[in-house]
């Protein structure tokens, strides 16, 4: 009788073979916007806020904050965004452009602001999913906030947006198993190329294979939460990116899969025989 794993791996190729799905991010991608006014922040603006690891995308002046009846906590700085002013030459009449900038505050660093309903969503946790993460053993770091998933091996931390910005409570649960499945390869840990080998960089088979035990493996996890259903056909899509680099070399998703099984037991405290294992 096939295992969980043999099952799941059997849906993400039947997913596959249907075709590829395009790929998004499960979770809401806000760009940083002005709190009160609601417009986007443009060019290297959006780009400089949008690194930055707060939970929510609003920003607002130290004036703006007074205006909503709150204020800017102690000790918090603001952050420069950069505008053009253009001033008119008396003698040509040309309009000569002069770099200004103004300071905003994320509304994270203020009180008494009400954060918009977005955001404040109550969004119920999956026991099942929090008992996974809660047992693994030699957990790395996570922290919440950006707009951005990943891990971190060098620090040995997984960073994710907060809670609330994903689709779905299914989608949030499925990316962490994701980003904890890649950190099982941290030199503490399974000790898996993909994860401690210097340069390994996008597109190489290492990465692709690195990314397919990841996808894979949450899968199984998943699966293990009962959340499956409502996430296998994102893992296929997420996967079939990978395709293009894989097919030159088809021994590649059997290795993947079988790393994925040893990181989902490690993530699960389950002792295998490491004989038995694919490497």
């Amino acid at each position: 009788m096939p295992n969980v794993y043999e099952i799941i791996t059997e849906k993400i190729i039947e997913q596959l073979e249907k075709g590829v799905v395009p790929c998004k991010r499960p979770w809401k991608t806000i760009l940083p916007q002005n709190l009160i006014s609601k417009r986007e922040y443009r060019g290297i603006n959006s780009i400089l806020l949008n690194s930055l690891p707060f939970e929510h995308p609003y920003f607002l002046t130290f004036r703006q904050a007074r205006a909503l009846g709150g204020f800017v906590r102690h000790g918090q700085r603001g952050l420069p965004v950069v505008f053009w002013r253009f001033i008119e030459d008396v003698e040509t009449k040309e309009k000569i452009p002069f770099l200004r900038y103004y300071t905003v505050f994320n509304i994270s660093q203020c009180e008494g602001i009400a954060v918009p309903p977005f955001l404040n969503r109550n969004v119920q946790p999956i026991e099942e999913c929090e008992r996974i993460i809660r047992g693994m053993p030699n957990p790395p770091k996570i922290e919440f906030g950006g707009n951005q998933a990943f891990y971190v091996p060098s620090r040995d931390l997984i960073t994710l947006p907060v809670r609330e910005r994903f689709d779905g409570v299914e989608e949030f649960y499925s990316t962490m198993l994701h980003e904890m499945v890649h950190s099982t390869g941290h030199v503490s840990r399974l000790n898996r190329k993909g994860i401690h080998e210097a340069g390994v960089g996008s597109g190489s088979d290492t990465y692709s294979q690195e990314e397919l035990v990841a996808e894979i493996g949450a899968s199984f996890l998943n699966a293990k939460a009962a959340i499956v259903g409502r996430t296998i056909e994102n893992s296929a899509s997420y996967i079939a990116n990978w395709l293009a680099v894989l097919r030159s070399d088809k021994r590649l998703i059997i290795l993947a899969a079988g790393q994925a099984q040893k990181a989902a037991d490690y993530i699960l405290n389950v002792q295998t025989s490491r004989d038995s294992e694919n490497e």
